[in-house]
């Protein structure tokens, strides 16, 4: 038996492993009639005789917004017991065909079809209705209630209208064992990790009748282990004949977990085949539609350029129970990485470098000169900006525009006496739109209907226009597609070839091994080793990350 350890310690058991009960389509000839409130979103429209329909098709999806087409005759299918990647950069469909094909917007034309009945569901709900159920990457739950609460929310057992807790928490757990999952049902959601929650929310959903599974992004905020829980449930539903439409950035997963792959770009259908006959390099062309060598290959070493001065210095900087004290240099001109587990301690570094927590320990310099960075406001006047790795929660303000969210630093900084005009405003986004292409190139959007590869732009724009000396970014590039992925790496690289000094949090050592001059690895929140030059390689980093630490082994001091 696994076990799951929790953000507050909460040990979470996984039961030996039994199929998930599902949804099963009623015998032939029985299929219930739709209720009179489901009559407008069911039209029955049988299949061909003797065809074997798919469990899901899609045909001919379109949907613009504003004069911007989203969708432009989109065709998707899922099989019975599949699962089914749907890829492509960000803006280039995937949540518009997930929103179309749930009913949260009405598609433009187009119909749908479930085991070869049409469908056009209206709302969310008439999607559940039908058999069609979404768990997004942000688990869309009751935080504060219990596990128990969340799997039968609006559906609770009642007696004399009143809540039947007893048998409301039983049904729980012999739900949840068969996800082989052995937690206290009466204990908050919160309390369970990412993982846990998306289980917890796929349980949900199969117990609602779900036909079709859409996971969207399950994976992004979960480590090696969590994921593999992730799959084996995946790998039962898939043995319970429930379609799975699996939505990622991470090809690796798509590779380990998928059957078959459909890649959208700029809103049409890329390409779709069965994973076996489509090789990585060739999924890239197809989502990209160009060729990556010019973004992933390594740039010239550091050395090969002249000495640079340092643009920040701190030594001995820590906070007791947060990090442990280290010495660091970021020097004009180059990126340093940090790498290590989750929970190793990079985050907070980089947090306490910006003030965003305040250090009880250590010094600081900038440009030669002692330095108090008490809070992000002290570090910001320093010339220093921050993107945080929760774009969501600590980033974008998702009800202000584009525009609004990209001067949002430059005018904190100038201050509430000198505002900046609206034409001022105008010509910074305009500018920074076009430089780093955002989409849809649009300055008065809501930053909050962008994809997330455009967010993460925006937020870069936001730091750009402050023209900053250090610039400090926590996983710059984790959910976001292969083609934004590539165009942040390159601005890293350009940004490092005009002199700024960058300081870069990143799990994938593949990408940062391209770009960094230096690698600080991290382990139980300490500085433990320093690679530079020709040390920056992926097997010296995961060397370092997995070396046992040594009491006596001092924390690393930078040069």
């Amino acid at each position: 038996m696994a076990l799951l350890k929790t953000p507050s310690g909460r040990r979470c058991g996984l039961l030996p492993q039994r199929l998930p009960r599902a949804s099963r389509p009623p015998p032939a000839g029985s299929r219930r009639l739709p209720a009179a409130s489901e009559a407008a979103m069911l039209a029955t429209s049988p299949p061909a005789a003797g065809a074997a329909p798919d469990l899901l098709a899609l045909i001919g999806f379109s949907k613009s917004f504003a004069g911007f087409t989203a969708l432009d005759r989109v065709d998707f299918t899922l099989k019975v017991g599949e699962i089914h990647a749907l890829l492509g950069e960000n803006g280039a469909g995937k949540s518009t065909l997930i929103k179309a094909m749930t009913g949260v917007v009405a598609r433009d034309a187009g119909t749908m079809r479930l085991d070869g009945i049409e469908i056009a569901p209206r709302s969310a709900e008439e999607a559940v209705r039908a058999g069609i159920a979404t768990v997004y990457q942000e688990v869309n739950l009751a935080p504060n209630l219990s596990v128990a609460q969340n799997l039968f929310l609006g559906r609770q057992p009642t007696r004399f209208g009143l809540v039947r807790e007893g048998e409301m928490r039983r049904r729980a757990r012999a739900l949840l064992a068969e996800f082989g999952l052995s937690i206290d049902i009466a204990a908050p959601l919160e309390s369970y990790s990412v993982a846990i929650q998306h289980i917890i929310a796929i349980a949900r959903a199969v117990d609602q009748s779900a036909r079709v599974l859409i996971l969207d992004e399950p994976t992004a905020s979960l480590d090696a282990q969590e994921v593999e829980v992730l799959f084996a449930v995946m790998r039962q539903l898939k043995a319970r004949g429930i379609g799975i439409v699996f939505v990622t950035h991470f090809l690796d997963q798509v590779y380990a977990i998928c059957d078959r792959i459909t890649v959208l770009r700029n809103g049409r259908l890329a390409g779709s085949a069965p994973v076996a006959d489509l090789p990585r390099l060739d999924l890239v062309r197809l989502m990209l539609g160009r060729e990556l060598s010019a973004a992933t290959g390594r740039r010239p070493p550091h050395e090969a350029r002249a000495p640079s001065t340092a643009v920040a210095a701190f030594r001995g900087l820590g906070k007791t129970g947060y990090v442990v004290p280290f010495d660091l240099t970021l020097r004009a001109g180059h990126v340093v990485g940090l790498a290590g587990l989750l929970g190793s301690g990079r985050t907070e570094t980089v947090r306490l470098v910006f003030g965003a927590e305040r250090a009880d320990c250590g010094a600081a310099q900038v440009a030669g000169q002692k330095a108090s960075i008490g809070s992000p406001r002290e570090a910001m006047a320093l010339g220093f900006g921050y993107c945080p790795e929760e774009r969501k929660t600590e980033g974008i303000v998702a009800e202000l525009t584009v525009r609004e969210n990209i001067v949002l630093a430059l005018q904190a900084r100038r201050g509430a006496l000198a505002p900046l005009s609206r034409r001022e405003q105008d010509a910074i986004a305009a500018k920074f739109i076009r430089l780093l292409d955002i989409r849809p190139p649009d300055p008065e959007r809501p930053i909050g209907l962008l994809s997330g590869g455009n967010q993460q732009k925006a937020l870069l724009a936001r730091w750009l226009a402050t023209a900053p000396q250090l610039l400090i970014l926590d996983e710059p590039t984790r959910g976001i597609d292969v083609g934004a992925h590539a165009e942040i790496i390159k601005l890293i690289r350009d940004l490092c070839a005009e002199g700024m000094a960058l300081l870069v949090v990143s799990s994938e050592l593949d990408e940062l091994v391209t770009y960094a001059d230096e690698v600080i690895v991290l382990r139980e929140r300490a500085h433990v080793a320093r690679l530079t030059g020709a040390q920056v390689e992926v097997p010296a980093i995961l060397a370092a990350i997995a070396e046992v630490p040594s009491s006596a082994s001092p924390p690393v001091r930078a040069a």
